[in-house]
C-alpha cells in the first residue's frame, strides 16, 4: 500500500520514529491515516535494524481522535447496520490497537497537547508514554451516548475509580495526574519532549533485542492472565451497544455532535 505524507517514517541508529502529520486537523484520524499508521508500525516491526519504535505527532496536539467527518475508505452500505459498524470498528480500531500493543519491539509515545478519545488508542498500546507538561488526556464520548472508546483500556491505565471519574464527567486528565496514577512514565517541558524521548529510545536500543522482546512479552502476558485481553474484547461488545443507544437518541448523526465539543475542548 502506498502511504501518504499524513504519517511520516524515519529510522536510524536502531530507532524508528513515526510521526502523526495532520497538524491542521489536530491529527484527527481518518481511515487512510490509520491504515498508513499501521503500515508504518509494521515496517518498524519488520526491520531487523530497528530495536525501538517512537510514536510522536507534529503540531500543537497529539490527536483529536476519530475524524468524524471522514467517510472515505469505509465502503459503507446504503443502510448502515450494527453488523457493518461492528466489523468496521473491529478491524481499524480494536484490531489495530491490539496489534500495536503486541509488536515484538518496545514502543514509546510522545504526547503533547490534547489527546482526545481515539487519541488514547494510539498512545495506550505503546509500552512507555512520555508526556509534555501541557498534555491532556480525555475520553468524552459519554456525551455521544457511548460508554468509551473502542479500545477500552481505561481501568487498566487509570484504575477503576479514576476511570469512572474521567468517563462520567468527560473532563481531561492533566499530564501530572496521568503520571500520578502511572499512566505516563515521565512528564517533561514541551520544548524538551522530543529530545527526552529520543534519549530514552537510544538508551533502550542499546539493550539486547531478544531480551527486550521477552521482557515485553512477559509483562503483557501477565496482564493478559489477569484478564486484560478478555476484558478489552468484551468491552468492545459493550461499546457497540452504545451505537444502538446513539441511534435511539437522535439517529446516527448524533456522532457528529462531538466535533463541536472537541473544538470547545481544544480551547480550554
Amino acid at each position: 500500500m502506498e502511504r501518504t505524507d499524513q504519517i511520516l517514517y524515519e529510522a536510524a541508529d536502531g530507532v524508528a520514529v513515526i510521526t502523526l502529520n495532520r497538524p491542521e486537523a489536530a491529527n484527527a484520524q481518518t481511515t487512510s491515516f490509520l491504515d498508513d499508521l499501521d503500515a508504518a508500525f509494521t515496517q518498524g516491526a519488520n526491520d531487523p535494524d530497528v530495536r525501538v519504535i517512537v510514536l510522536r505527532a507534529n503540531g500543537k496536539h497529539f490527536s483529536a481522535g476519530h475524524d468524524l467527518k471522514d467517510r472515505t475508505g469505509w465502503a459503507a452500505p446504503e443502510k448502515i447496520t450494527v453488523e457493518w459498524i461492528y466489523d468496521a470498528e473491529m478491524r481499524r480500531y480494536l484490531d489495530y490497537s491490539l496489534r500495536w500493543r503486541n509488536l515484538p519491539k518496545p514502543t514509546i509515545a510522545a504526547v503533547q497537547g490534547k489527546c482526545i478519545a481515539a487519541g488514547l488508542m494510539l498512545c495506550w498500546p505503546c509500552d512507555l508514554i512520555v508526556a509534555a507538561e501541557d498534555a491532556q488526556f480525555s475520553d468524552p464520548v459519554v456525551h455521544m451516548a457511548i460508554g468509551g472508546v473502542e479500545y477500552h483500556g481505561h481501568t487498566w491505565e487509570l484504575g477503576a475509580r479514576k476511570a469512572k471519574e474521567i468517563l462520567f464527567t468527560g473532563r481531561a486528565l492533566t499530564a501530572a495526574e496521568a503520571e500520578k496514577v502511572g499512566m505516563v512514565n515521565r512528564v517533561v517541558p514541551r520544548e524538551d519532549l522530543d529530545a527526552e524521548v529520543r534519549e530514552l529510545a537510544a538508551q533502550i536500543a542499546q539493550m539486547n533485542p531478544f531480551g527486550l522482546r521477552q521482557a515485553k512479552r512477559a509483562v503483557n502476558q501477565t496482564l493478559d492472565v489477569q484478564g486484560f485481553y478478555a476484558a478489552i474484547q468484551s468491552v468492545f461488545d459493550i461499546h457497540q451497544t452504545g451505537h444502538g443507544n446513539a441511534l435511539s437518541v437522535s439517529g446516527y448523526p448524533v456522532l457528529m455532535r462531538l466535533d463541536g465539543m472537541k473544538e470547545r475542548l481544544k480551547s480550554q
